[in-house]
């Protein structure tokens, strides 16, 4: 399997690494803030956890997370909903347990509940074709594009590589979800249909336009009124464009250039959020699990005084059964051995795996600027939510299986926090040799081919659409058309080959630009790839295949 992710973003759950710094002033242990919109007696935490909010800050230090919220559900109760440290770093408004956050990619498992849910209302069939509800949907192999069926999209299984298409809405871009969709019939198929697991955000668009088709709502209005609305959700947003000044949200973090942490500006989602759109709290997370936890029971009765259902059991089986396995890989490092499981798959909307004989539902979500994990734990009807505003994946899960740990009563507590610190630093290191290497194989003396005017034009690739090269008084510089934020200078590496360097220093995507040249010394291709291994799989640059746009 991609091993439990030390740091993710953009609604993903496959990106293994991102640098974390030390800890910064504003760091210092905070005095938990208490929930004072819910005085309500909760069950007592398991003694492993009396010591939970210092473990907790010790986190948020050690992997320079300004703000983190939990919530921990046992048995239909709520055992604790906490926030600790800071909305923003820098500034006093604390995180408490109805802070709002971007989930990302644990919107996933809404999205999987909604489609069932019309299925139950038999609007849908979860076995039936996509095109048989979007008849214009394409894929780029006519057989994947025959037999895609709705579920299909929900399993990470259509034979798309990795983070496949992912640039066509991350980051934001002006393609609206049908044009998202539509360009995928020119993203191409790298595995076998239903034979290889790779993670995919852009089938989770497609299933967006589904439940818009069917319902004859807008995915947003769905989500609200048939999920947020029953189950009690009353802070949840689907995007940040309906968040309000003064509401009580975070603010995400990132390390810009890998080293210096600031505030990243918020990002509005619109063009699919079915991938992972929400803004939540730990508060009505926590309500989310305990549904999930009852097999879609809901609290109270209805008006004809029989038990109420957010959706059924038997679709609660099909989203918790193992649709596409997972291989089980080597950790990192030897201390994270033990929570290698013994199975690794994805079900329609959530990782499944096992812990100390436990099978886990479990999901992360990565966003610019947070990230999150929802562990729940069926046979304990234990579920834990990880919220926080800074993009370390290892923050939230040495969180997590502390709290696994405390409910699994597992002898002696694990610093996991130790333990994911060791991981972070292996991984900058292989970073780091993985630049040397790059440095040690440059042809220093290799000057480019051409006058760097002749770099300059406008090239196109099949599925994204265009990017332009500007020589700008001498200077190239590299503009995607649809993606504002992917604006940057080309400095020569070797030859014909340069490196971009983005203006936005907080995404950590600097990319190799490799020009490929005819006989007669005209650009023929240009391909791209990622400097760093660091970089988020979602800057898919290496799926491009650009060629010259000869003017009209």
């Amino acid at each position: 399997m991609t091993f439990q992710p030390l740091t993710l973003r953009v609604a993903g759950c496959c990106a293994l690494l991102v640098l974390t710094a030390a800890a910064p002033a504003w760091c210092s242990p905070p005095v938990p803030v208490a929930d004072n919109k819910q005085a309500v007696a909760q069950p007592a935490l398991p003694p492993m956890l009396q010591d939970f909010g210092a473990y907790v800050d010790d986190a948020r230090k050690i992997f320079n997370v300004p703000g983190i919220a939990v919530a921990i559900v046992k048995d239909g109760k709520v055992v604790l909903e906490q926030g600790y440290g800071l909305r923003e770093a820098g500034k006093p408004e604390k995180v408490d347990a109805h802070t709002l956050f971007a989930i990302a990619s644990n919107t996933k498992a809404f999205t999987a509940a909604a489609l069932q849910m019309l299925a139950e209302q038999k609007k849908l069939d979860m076995d039936g074709r996509v095109t048989d509800y979007l008849p214009w949907f394409q894929m780029s192999d006519p057989y994947v594009t025959h037999d895609m069926r709705v579920r299909d999209l929900l399993a990470h299984r259509s034979g798309l590589s990795l983070g496949a298409g992912d640039l066509l809405y991350w980051p934001p871009t002006g393609y609206s979800t049908k044009q998202v969709v539509e360009r995928l019939a020119k993203v191409p198929i790298a595995n076998g249909f239903r034979s290889h697991y790779a993670y995919d955000n852009i089938l989770f668009a497609v299933a967006t336009l589904v439940i818009e088709n069917v319902s004859g709502q807008s995915y947003a209005d769905f989500i609200r009124e048939h999920i947020f609305k029953p189950v009690g959700m009353d802070e949840s947003l689907v995007d940040m464009t309906y968040l309000k000044p003064g509401m009580d949200v975070a603010t995400g973090h990132a390390l810009y250039d890998f080293k210096d942490l600031k505030p990243v500006p918020p990002m509005a989602w619109t063009n699919n959020p079915g991938a992972g759109g929400i803004y939540a709290s730990v508060h009505d997370l926590a309500k989310w699990m305990t549904v999930q936890l009852d097999g879609g029971a809901l609290p109270g009765v209805g008006s004809d005084g029989k038990p109420r259902h957010l959706f059924s059991p038997d679709s609660q089986s099909q989203m918790w059964t193992m649709l596409t396995p997972i291989p089980v890989r080597k950790p990192p490092i030897p201390a994270l051995q033990p929570l290698v499981p013994n199975f690794s798959g994805y079900g329609e909307g959530w990782f499944l795996s096992d812990y100390h004989g436990e099978k886990l539902v479990w999901h992360t979500g990565g966003w610019p600027g947070m990230v999150s994990r929802v562990t729940l734990v069926p046979g304990l009807k234990l579920g834990v939510v990880v919220l926080t505003n800074q993009e370390s994946g290892a923050a939230f899960n040495a969180v997590t299986y502390r709290v696994l740990d405390a409910y699994l009563n597992q002898v002696g507590k694990t610093d996991w926090v130790a333990v994911y610190d060791k991981a972070v630093k292996h991984s900058q290191g292989d970073a780091d040799d993985s630049w040397k290497k790059h440095e040690a194989a440059r042809d220093k003396k290799g000057k480019p081919s051409l006058p760097l005017s002749r770099y300059a034009g406008t090239y196109r690739d099949p599925w994204y659409g265009d990017i332009v090269i500007a020589n700008d008084g001498g200077k190239l510089r590299l503009r995607f058309s649809k993606t504002k934020q992917l604006v940057g200078s080309m400095t020569p590496w070797q030859h014909d080959s340069f490196i971009v360097r983005w203006d936005d220093r907080s995404l950590n995507a600097d990319a190799f630009v490799d020009f490929a040249l005819d006989a007669d010394g005209h650009v023929r291709e240009v391909r791209m790839a990622p400097i760093s291994p660091l970089t988020d799989f979602s800057f898919d640059f290496q799926d491009l295949r650009l060629t010259p746009v000869k003017p009209e």
